[in-house]
């Protein structure tokens, strides 16, 4: 339906907010520009001036007040630029984004041309610039070759010819390319000879990106001013019109208005479609190619800091706004800057993400951009089609067959997929002069042309396709250009849209049921807010649990970023206020896909791709909006003028007369805006950010209160990084002895460590002046290291032969490395890390064994070094902030963290073990040659001997990972070849970490149970906790180890007849439920499966007590009672009542159970180990459950002959109801496949 609009409500409803010329302020005269950068050197007319306002319209508005000093900086980022007439004097279109308090955008779109100066003063001005500079270079040249000053006069030094070029943008260079003269010639200037002109910029502002509009209006209003023939109206009228009588076309609407040549159609997507967005991702896909665009994308997702680099302002753009444009339903919350003017440079500096624009001078290098920190940066050279992503960055899901499809999507528009494509210029050629062929275009959109009609145009169009068409009038444009440029314009629309479903249609398949993961805990907003750094808002652990193993790297990652946690935000407020659009459209979208999608398990648990089915769809909407205008805005109209007022010079743009254009002001009448409040709710929930304004003022105030926000933003950042790594850290603690639920996997502990790792390179990187490599904070390392090598002696390196001569006493502590030493074997570790990788691992290093803060703070002692290091403004520089910043740190010493251990698995490691006797009876070790061999996650050391007289051995072997068992063997040679072993204690000699394997028992033939070998289960003590673990005193530990709690069940047996049984029940239970538990959790979560078998509360022990329960201690056996003489005896009675045939009335009946029970006990005694019957008893239980035998043999035990002479009458072996019952426990376990570790199973055959 086609009407006619008018915007005389309020400026959020108007199509463009303001109109700014921008230029030369004759009053002021010449301004050096000294924030650009040039060097004096330059010819005055290759230097940067100062731009200044000259007009805009309307002076301010509300909800966006006018920035003047932003927006000259963006639509002039280089100042003014001169030219003469030996130049070319293209224009040139950009645009710019800005963003508000209130989080809104507004979007500026700039044409700059060239204009004659009429000017005296600033002609005089130039002149007397270039001959200053002509006499001053003459003068340099000929001090630099006095005996050829003629020549050097005409060749001037590399210096002078490499700062030229380096100033030069690329319409520069092209038009030098001829130019073989001398630098006098080629930036020259004479008043006589030469015709001065100078950039001047029109830019309109728009709620909306409308770039295409803009553009065309802005183009249209040029050609208007170098047209010999005046416009039909004043050049007011076009203005006053567009910022007072256009409206913004309804959602799902287009809407034409009439521009200076021509009408000028926008449209705007409907309810149900993507924001828009009118950017050409074509042209961003053609120059970085799909992959760049893909791995470009994954660094924005994950808000590693993007810097973008072009010579033209206008890629920038496109980039920036694709790419963000593309995160859908997902916004960017930092820094975002598409064009950074040279004054505001410092912002490469900002220790946070973002994402900054750069235009790169011709000829510049990397290097100098002088970034202060890469070790999470993304460099984007797009001129080169270049991008350069940060270490160790996670694949984004599906990315293959993602990159497929986006290639597939190119190639249906003609486009490849492999990027470097030189895309044409973004200048806009006017539309047509013919009023027939315009009102022909315009019958086509509203649809007016008969079939016969419209059949006539087609033929036209096919004839103009292959004749070129034919002129229309003089400066018009030929048929087939117009038929071209909106078949170009429609096929971009069409390509941005399918691109941005094909994406969007990714996270609907990667969040399909993110509700169902999002946490409801507070009653009321006001509760939530006041305790959103306290609460989770979102199941990480279970959302990743159901996702792909392919994924899980990169989902872990973007959980924990600022703009998912925003999303989550937005969900809960929800609850409370109206959600922001773009989530009420990402949930109504997903809401649509549930409905027709009728695989329903697929859709809950993403497993194959599936492209994409939404993109024609979305493509023709937009060609029928395009085609066919809804709309019709009131056209342009003769206002109230003054007479002589908007006269038509040819060349010169007029000066406007205000009072016309500043009366539609009146109406600008703000309306609250809908999205607001969540948008603001959503805000405060996440903290206050810097605010764009701030950023865009380059004052030296203003750069000062930036670095403070930073400083008091990375304090902030760090105390809740802190915070999150405890939380999580500790309800990890019991998950790895096999107890409690887990909250987090592994793979989301490394995720939170590194993003400790990536604050600290964006904290030490602040303020850096001076710097080795990429990384901040490994180039203060190396700073420090030399610092103290030239006034300390070297130390040996961990690790090193020297180590093996080094004695303790008793009672020391153990040696704790320095700063230099973990450094220096970081350096040795022959793992190729780079720069980053290797203050990566020394941050795991020092994190594992709970001396990062120390280190850093021992690093941050040197005052010299920083002061010589950093600008007075940086983060560590800031002495309280500091303190407070390694106090949050020192709080990561409460818990435990194996991250380097786990992370640096092939690196050869140095460990030291120690056994430990009983005080009274440490002689003993003396008779003793024991041997030794751990095994950890990772694998084990090999037997390792220990020689006589010794208790500890050091030695060398590969990375074992988390240390799990330990075998102590002895070879029984002489009379009192034994002894009683309190513990063995393991020591990690790089990370620090001490493990204890408790003992308690007798090493040795004829006392205890006749063991010659133990296998120990250990357990991780913390860090400086040595003296508590009894290291070098026969002080018992504290916790019993599972046979000393065994031999206090024993020792009760006199005093107490029967243990309580449904202690012993529950025990059982627990002990059982601990491994079905061990078992549903994803592989990353669990813990050690050995501890919950061996370990203290483990399945052995709880079946030990079982069997134990009501035993008749004096009846069979004299003084020791051991479980496994039962259990063999049991055997033996079976085999014989077998080969007799006659079982004595018992109800035991010949099958596979007791065959399998009698095979096993047999194996076990003739293993050639000599584990004893304890050793033999957990190995018997540890082999049932493998063999998923277990639950079989306790009914067999029970119903054999000899449990009634052996267990009293109220014995729980005794107890059918009892028997069944735990044998049905036990019967759960045997849906789970159990992989023993070889330190228990060794030697038996089975």
């Amino acid at each position: 339906m086609n009407g006619t609009a008018a915007a005389t409500g309020s400026a959020s409803c108007r199509f463009a907010h303001y109109f700014v010329v921008c230029g030369v302020d004759t009053e002021t005269g010449l301004e050096p520009d000294d924030g650009a950068g040039e060097a004096f050197e330059q010819s005055p007319i290759r230097r940067s001036f100062k731009s200044k306002v000259l007009v805009h319209y309307p002076e301010s508005t509300d909800r966006n007040p006018f920035n003047k000093d932003a927006v000259n900086m963006l639509c002039m980022p280089r100042g003014l630029s001169f030219r003469t007439q030996a130049d070319r004097l293209d224009p040139q279109f950009h645009s710019f984004t800005m963003s508000f308090d209130d989080g809104t955008r507004s979007y500026g779109f700039v044409h700059t041309f060239y204009e004659e100066v009429t000017s005296a003063q600033i002609i005089t001005a130039m002149h007397t610039l270039y001959q200053m500079h002509h006499v001053e270079h003459h003068s340099a040249s000929s001090a630099s070759s006095p005996s050829s000053s003629s020549s050097s006069a005409s060749s001037p030094s590399t210096s002078s010819m490499d700062s030229l070029v380096s100033s030069l943008d690329e319409s520069d260079v092209e038009s030098l390319a001829g130019v073989t003269t001398c630098l006098g010639c080629a930036g020259s200037f004479d008043p006589a000879r030469d015709t001065l002109y100078v950039s001047k910029a029109l830019c309109i502002f728009t709620p909306l990106p409308f770039l295409q509009a803009a553009r065309q209006f802005l183009s249209q209003l040029h050609q208007a001013v170098t047209s010999h023939t005046p416009p039909p109206l004043p050049l007011e009228s076009y203005i006053h019109n567009i910022l007072y009588e256009v409206p913004l076309p309804p959602p799902g609407r287009s809407l034409r208005f009439h521009g200076v040549q021509g009408p000028i159609i926008c449209q705007r997507p409907g309810p149900g479609e993507l924001p828009l967005g009118e950017y050409p991702l074509g042209e961003a896909f053609s120059l970085l190619g799909v992959d760049n665009m893909v791995q470009l994308f994954t660094c924005a997702l994950l808000e590693t800091q993007v810097l973008l680099c072009s010579q033209d302002y206008q890629r920038l753009m496109t980039v920036a706004e694709g790419i963000t444009t593309l995160l859908f339903p997902f916004q960017w919350q930092h820094i975002y800057l598409p064009i950074v003017s040279a004054p505001l440079h410092h912002l490469l500096d900002a220790p946070v993400p973002f994402l900054i624009g750069i235009q790169r001078r011709e000829g510049a290098q990397r290097s100098s951009f002088h970034l202060p920190h890469e070790a999470n940066l993304c460099f984007v050279d797009i001129d080169n089609h270049c991008v350069e992503a940060p270490e160790d960055l996670p694949v984004f899901p599906d990315q293959i067959e993602l990159i497929q499809e986006l290639s597939e999507v190119l190639l249906r528009f003609g486009l490849p997929p492999q990027g470097g494509a030189i895309t044409k210029p973004t200048t806009t050629s006017p539309r047509l002069n013919s009023l027939v062929l315009e009102d022909l275009m315009e019958d086509r959109r509203n649809g007016n042309l008969g079939g016969e009609e419209l059949a006539v145009l087609e033929r036209l169009q096919a004839l103009a396709r292959r004749c070129g068409g034919g002129k229309i009038s003089d400066g018009g444009k030929t048929l087939g250009h117009v038929f071209e440029e909106e078949e170009e314009e429609l096929k971009a629309a069409k390509l941005n849209i399918q691109l941005r479903e094909v994406f969007a249609g990714r996270f609907a398949a990667m969040f399909g049921r993110y509700e169902d993961f999002v946490i409801h805990s507070a009653l009321d907003l006001d509760s939530w807010l006041s305790n959103r750094e306290g609460t989770f808002s979102f199941d990480k652990g279970s959302f990743l649990s159901v996702q792909p193993a392919t994924h899980l790297h990169f989902l872990s990652r973007f959980l924990e970023t600022s703009m998912f946690s925003s999303f989550v935000d937005g969900k809960v407020i929800s609850r409370w206020a109206d959600r922001e659009p773009l989530q009420q459209l990402f949930d109504s979208r997903l809401e649509r896909d549930r409905l027709y999608d009728t695989d329903e398990e697929d859709s809950r648990t993403p497993c194959r791709y599936r492209k994409c089915t939404s993109l024609f769809e979305s493509a023709q909407a937009i060609e029928r909006r395009l085609l066919k205008a809804d709309h019709t805005a009131i056209h342009p109209h003769l206002l109230d003028m003054r007479i002589g007022q908007g006269r038509h010079q040819q060349g010169y743009f007029p000066k406007l007369q205000a009072d016309v254009l500043a009366q539609g002001q009146n109406t600008n009448k703000t309306e609250k805006n809908s999205d607001s409040q969540p948008r603001a709710l959503v805000t405060l929930a996440r903290g206050k950010n810097l605010r764009q304004s701030k950023l865009l003022d380059s004052s030296p105030q203003a750069i000062t209160q930036t670095h403070r926000e930073f400083v008091d933003g990375l304090l902030s950042e760090c105390r809740l990084k802190t915070k999150r790594m405890l939380m999580e850290r500790m309800g990890k603690e019991s998950v790895e002895l096999g107890q409690g639920e887990a909250n987090i996997t592994g793979l989301q502990e490394n995720t939170l460590i590194h993003g400790l790792c990536d604050l600290l390179e964006r904290t030490w990187g602040h303020g850096l002046q001076l710097k080795q490599g990429k990384s901040a904070l490994w180039s203060h390392l190396l700073h420090y290291q030399a610092a103290q090598g030239k006034t300390e002696t070297p130390t040996e390196s961990p690790g090193s032969n020297g180590s093996d001569q080094r004695t303790f006493d008793d009672g020391a502590l153990l040696l704790r490395e320095s700063l230099i030493q973990d450094m220096r074997f970081i350096q040795t570790m022959n793992e190729g890390l780079s720069e980053v990788g290797q203050a990566r691992a020394w941050i795991h290093l020092a994190l594992e064994k709970k001396m990062l803060s120390q280190h850093l703070k021992e690093l941050l002692t040197n005052q010299e070094l920083l002061r010589q290091l950093y600008k007075p403004h940086a983060f560590l520089l800031c002495e309280e902030e500091r303190e407070q910043f390694l106090f949050h740190l020192l709080s990561l010493n409460t818990v435990d963290y194996l991250c380097f251990t786990r992370v640096f698995t092939s690196i050869n490691i140095p460990y030291r073990i120690v056994i430990i006797p009983m005080k009274k009876l440490s002689i003993a070790m003396a008779t003793v040659n024991p041997w030794v061999c751990v095994s950890g996650e990772l694998g084990d050391s090999g037997v390792r001997q220990i020689s006589k007289n010794t208790q500890e051995i050091f030695f060398q072997c590969k990375n074992l990972g988390r240390l799990s068992t330990l075998q102590l063997g002895q070879e029984n040679s002489g009379l009192l070849a034994k002894c009683l072993i309190d513990c063995v204690m393991v020591y990690n000699e790089i990370t620090g970490h001490t493990y204890k394997f408790p003992c308690g028992r007798w090493l040795g033939k004829g006392v205890g149970d006749g063991s010659l070998e133990r296998v120990l289960i250990g357990q991780l003590v913390s860090p400086g906790g040595e003296e508590d673990a009894g290291r070098w005193t026969g002080t018992p530990p504290e916790l019993a180890s599972p046979s000393q709690s065994v031999r206090a069940v024993l020792g009760s047996l006199g005093s107490r007849s029967r243990m309580l049984s449904v202690e012993v029940q529950e025990d059982m239970r627990e002990a059982a439920n601990n491994l079905v538990k061990h078992f549903h959790k994803p592989e990353q979560e669990r813990g050690n499966l050995t501890v919950l078998l061996c370990g203290e509360g483990g399945l052995v022990l709880s079946l030990e007590k079982f069997l134990l329960h009501g035993f008749k201690s004096n009846r069979l056996f004299q003084r020791n009672v051991f479980v496994w003489d039962f259990v063999e005896k049991a055997a033996v009675s079976m085999d014989t009542a077998d080969q007799m045939g006659d079982l004595h009335g018992s109800t035991l009946t010949k099958g596979l159970p007791c065959d399998s029970l009698c095979h096993y006990v047999n194996a076990i005694n003739a293993s050639p180990r000599n584990i004893g019957k304890e050793g033999k008893f957990q190995l018997f239980v540890c082999l049932g459950i493998r063999d998923r035998l277990l639950s079989q043999w306790l009914p067999v035990l029970a119903d054999c002959p000899l449990t009634a002479r052996t267990y009293e009458e109220g014995a729980l072996l005794r107890d059918r109801a009892a028997v069944h019952s735990l044998s049905r426990i036990l019967h759960t376990l045997n849906d789970f496949t159990v992989t023993l570790e070889t330190a228990l199973v060794k030697g038996v055959d089975l």
